[in-house]
């Protein structure tokens, strides 16, 4: 089977560690071409991932290189436009999510999408593909916890990183776009329902900067799902233990609990501290295997003829979804899906 040939755009944190993931641990893929606007990364796609041809400006990527696909891991403003170009362009595509800031651009790419149907798109909601998770969603497909009907999430960044968040904060649409659309999937994936109310607020009492731009430094959600069941969501940006992931879901006959303890690795430390976990740092790290695992999916499917789990629709219902509680905590009252604003 042949090879799938991709470009990449982005090299950033997230964007070096699927440029690696398709250079060195995905036979069936082989990356050819790297698109930045910062020299010493291109450098870095020449040098270390072996990439033949660099490029600052994406369309001339689309346009030159020899690629069948692309992964497009740049910042949340630029996706849509990059989206369309490549679909248009006749490239499979790969995109880190959100699928876009807006909704009526969202809406738009969608129907781009749904015009190019011999073209694989994968959206980037790598939790899906995390073995934990996975795990979790079998269990319920088999009953073991009857009927879920109430998941909570809490998705909290270190504070060690917390600069590059306040610098990212007024271009992200603010954290319950930037953090909560992974947890708003997660929920309509376990509950398999869409949302339909929403109430959400924030509090800031650290970091004032987050203030200023209109967000908020941590963020709770209750939200409310077609066919009764709930959700409740915390999202935070200073977390002094580092990057911390935990859900649980509910049903009628039991509990599924991912992550209570963020731990590094199985090791435990015994010093005047106690017993002590060293907890996961970083989003990488977290998800090292996950976003492994969705980019060779995504080569699978371009090899193999088929369309992934994870839908332009998934993408779209996230981002209608982190609007309404953008909207609900700026307005602080309840919204629902079906009379809600693009607040941003």
């Amino acid at each position: 089977m042949n090879k799938v040939k991709v470009g990449i755009a982005g090299l950033g944190r997230l964007g070096a560690v699927h440029a690696e993931n398709i250079a060195f641990k995905i036979p069936g893929a082989q990356l050819m071409a790297a698109c930045s606007v910062v020299d010493a990364e291109l450098d870095y796609a020449r040098n270390e991932l072996g990439a033949q041809e660099v490029y600052r400006d994406f369309k001339q990527m689309l346009e030159h290189a020899d690629i069948d696909a692309v992964a497009i891991v740049t910042p949340n403003t630029e996706h849509c436009r990059q989206i369309t170009d490549a679909m248009l362009a006749g490239k499979h595509v790969f995109s880190d999510k959100p699928l876009g800031v807006s909704i009526e651009e969202c809406r738009q790419v969608k129907k781009t999408i749904a015009e190019c149907p011999e073209k694989v798109f994968f959206l980037g909601f790598m939790r899906r593909y995390d073995s934990s998770y996975a795990y979790a969603k079998q269990k319920i497909e088999e009953g073991k916890i009857g009927v879920p009907y109430l998941v909570k999430a809490t998705s909290l960044d270190p504070e060690a990183v917390v600069e590059g968040c306040i610098r990212y904060s007024a271009s992200s649409g603010g954290i319950f776009i930037d953090s909560g659309s992974h947890d708003i999937d997660l929920m309509r994936w376990f509950l398999g329902s869409d949302v339909t109310e929403v109430f959400a607020a924030g509090t800031t009492v650290k970091h004032m900067e987050f203030q200023d731009v209109g967000d908020c430094e941590t963020g709770c959600v209750i939200y409310r799902f077609a066919n009764g069941s709930l959700g409740m969501g915390h999202s935070g940006r200073i977390a002094p233990h580092g990057y911390h992931i935990e859900t649980e879901i509910i049903g009628t006959e039991g509990h599924l609990r991912i992550g209570s303890i963020p731990e590094k690795n199985k090791a435990m430390l015994y010093n005047k501290d106690g017993a002590v976990v060293e907890c996961v740092e970083n989003f990488p790290q977290r998800f090292e295997e996950a976003y492994l695992l969705e980019m060779q999916e995504f080569i699978s499917c371009i090899q193999e003829g088929r369309k992934p789990g994870v839908t332009a629709e998934d993408g779209v219902k996230a981002i209608e979804t982190a609007y309404a509680v953008t909207q609900s905590f700026r307005e602080g009252r309840p919204v629902t899906l079906s009379d809600h604003e693009d607040p941003i």
